[in-house]
């Protein structure tokens, strides 16, 4: 939206809101679809905040049923990300994005930290996957029902950038999603707990734990030595004191790894304690 509120900066304050509710309402996919908008803007706005998505769309599914829809986009500087829908068949259908090219945390079971990071995606970069499905679920007339920041990166690391796309979401004029239908995954970044426990925002929290002991964990996950396990129990805690939210844990079985008795009941201390 930066880009946007640049171009109309000397415009009347009601040009935004009629921008917003075409770009997250009529969901346009040319400037020239914006009518109510004159001429001269329009002209302003395809060429400084382009609304084309190059992308390529891979489909999966039981039965032929298209129920995952990956795809991948091509950024304006090349570089490329992936984003997913999952269609529940009950009405639900989630968007996983991305928030960074790459990933500097290296995560032994990750595919995207073997590519490295790269760089942060900027706020519109983020909100455009959502779009980009969006106009996808329309043509079977259905919509975007929840967000969850699970793809490519860690979101907080880029956190200004995310926060930034999840309050364009939120907006009451523009994509209008609740906060409650989004989520933030992470792998355990300390200083992002602490700083969205301050927001006053309603979004879910989850922790990307996979292992039940510092050990295994900083060798599934290395930042571990940075931000251990009592560390992230502690800002957690911390966390629900604050906002009266619960927290979710994720935990990947990998096999030979993760999988014994000995890591489920570890596993089940954790739980019990939070």
């Amino acid at each position: 939206m930066q880009r946007i509120e640049q171009v109309l900066k000397n415009e009347p304050k009601y040009r935004l809101s009629q921008v917003k509710k075409a770009l997250f309402l009529d969901l346009i996919d040319d400037w020239e679809e914006a009518t109510v908008l004159p001429k001269n803007i329009r002209e302003r706005l395809a060429n400084e905040c382009p609304l084309n998505h190059n992308a390529k769309i891979f489909e999966s599914g039981e039965s032929g049923e298209k129920d995952t829809v990956r795809v991948l986009i091509v950024l304006e500087d090349g570089l490329k990300v992936e984003t997913v829908l999952m269609r529940h068949g009950d009405g639900r259908n989630t968007v996983c994005v991305s928030s960074q090219v790459g990933c500097p945390l290296g995560c032994a079971f990750c595919a995207t930290g073997k590519i490295g990071f790269k760089r942060n995606l900027k706020s519109f970069e983020i909100t455009d996957q959502v779009l980009f499905f969006a106009k996808h679920l329309r043509k079977a007339g259905e919509k975007v029902t929840n967000v969850v920041f699970m793809g490519m990166g860690e979101p907080f690391l880029n956190y200004d950038n995310v926060l930034g796309a999840i309050r364009v979401l939120n907006d009451s004029e523009g994509f209008n999603l609740g906060a409650r239908h989004m989520s933030i995954s992470t792998a355990g970044i300390t200083e992002g707990i602490k700083k969205l426990a301050g927001e006053n925002l309603q979004v879910n929290l989850a922790i990307s734990l996979h292992a039940p002991d510092d050990e295994l964990r900083s060798k599934l996950m290395p930042i571990n030595k940075k931000n251990n396990i009592s560390s992230i129990l502690k800002a957690v805690d911390d966390y629900i004191k604050k906002t009266k939210r619960r927290v979710m844990f994720e935990y990947i079985m990998i096999k030979g790894e993760n999988d014994s008795e000995k890591c489920a009941k570890n596993l089940a201390k954790i739980a019990k304690r939070s």
